[in-house]
């Protein structure tokens, strides 16, 4: 669902109700006498829109969820308006309550969303694929959800959200999830996450030890995260991209690590390896074709691409692939295939030939 201004709401309220918004005052707190203009509220809320939204990929990750749950968070903010008491907590605190209440309630009927690689053993690259049976998977966020509200990137912290850490909250329990987020990535007091959690400091820290010491397991954590520049990262996915546009499947392998990790959701089949990956590539160009469009993405903080294959006389959207990048290559390709995926990403299903021009791949930082 798409993010819409829903605090236009307050206007069309009060106007269908015979009244004028620019006169109507709200009294907020009763008894603390704190007060403010219907038309001021959206104002007040509005910039923490943004970060609402990563801290709800965090919990679910799903974008379209997100999307969905912080145009919740904004309705039962504008419904719960009055209730609010700024001699209590801050705003953003109040909104990140809200939020956490729709996330919980979103998760107690959801199941985690897992990748692949978290899910089964590593598969053969040359065996058939497997589609994952009633699984639903973890999802990128695209950059462009965040860089509307936030261009400069000084609001989230795009390293919370790469898929690695994202895959490893995953294995956390919805309350475990809440609390790592809550204290490690958007740094809350152990007293302002126990607010937001509505349990108590002791609780908090306790579902904060096990939180740790489960991502600890799953062998991820922030610190690990270290990469490149964004610069950097971009020249190395510019560099697989022109491989990939010439189906140069030994230059494709000179640009992963020796750990490196493909994974294809909704298929449940991984592998690892530049040997194993190079194999699966090999099949691909054979299957699908060497003639391809590829158009850059980014999502969580990360790069990548659509691949449009050639069908006919024109290209249909194939895949969207979200790289992993090390000081040492390329580590991961996360691929995936969903219309949903796709679509929140803006991509047209087909792109016709004629007149379409493959802009040159200009690597930019220092060389890799």
């Amino acid at each position: 669902m798409t993010i819409c201004l829903v605090f236009s709401l307050a206007r069309w309220m009060t106007v269908a109700n015979g009244c004028d918004s620019g006169g109507v005052t709200w009294e907020l707190g009763k008894g603390v006498g704190v007060t403010t203009k219907v038309e001021g509220f959206d104002h007040r809320v509005e910039p923490f829109r943004t970060e609402l939204l990563a801290y709800c990929y965090r919990m679910l990750g799903s974008a379209h969820d997100a999307e969905d749950l912080v145009q919740d968070t904004y309705l039962r903010a504008w419904r719960a308006r009055e209730q609010y008491d700024e001699t209590r907590s801050s705003l953003r605190t109040w909104l990140y309550r809200i939020a956490t209440n729709a996330c919980l309630s979103a998760l107690e009927v959801r199941r985690r969303r897992p990748l692949p690689s978290g899910q089964v053993a590593a598969s053969d690259p040359l065996g058939p694929l497997v589609p994952g049976e009633n699984v639903a998977w973890l999802q990128p966020l695209p950059d462009s959800l965040l860089d509307a509200g936030d261009p400069a990137g000084a609001v989230v912290d795009r390293s919370s959200l790469r898929l690695a850490f994202a895959a490893a909250l995953q294995h956390l329990s919805a309350r475990q999830r809440g609390a790592l987020i809550l204290r490690d990535v958007l740094s809350f007091s152990a007293f302002e996450a126990a607010e937001i959690l509505g349990t108590t400091v002791v609780s908090v820290n306790s579902s904060l030890q096990r939180a740790r010491s489960r991502v600890k397991e799953v062998g991820v954590s922030r610190e690990l995260l270290s990469e490149p520049s964004a610069a950097e990262q971009r020249a190395w996915v510019d560099r697989y991209m022109r491989a990939f546009e010439h189906a140069d499947v030994e230059g494709l392998k000179r640009l992963l690590t020796e750990d490196v990790i493909m994974e294809m959701p909704p298929m449940l089949n991984w592998f690892t390896g530049p040997g194993n990956y190079g194999l699966f590539m090999e099949w691909v160009f054979e299957a699908a074709g060497t003639d391809w469009y590829l158009k850059t993405v980014a999502a969580n903080g990360q790069p990548g691409f659509a691949a449009y294959r050639r069908v006919g006389d024109g290209y249909e959207l194939h895949t969207l692939q979200v790289f992993t990048v090390t000081a040492n290559g390329i580590s991961r390709n996360s691929v995936f295939q969903e219309a949903e995926i796709f679509a929140s990403f803006g991509l047209a299903a087909r792109l016709e030939a004629q007149g379409l021009t493959r802009a040159p791949t200009v690597c930019s930082g220092a060389e890799v």
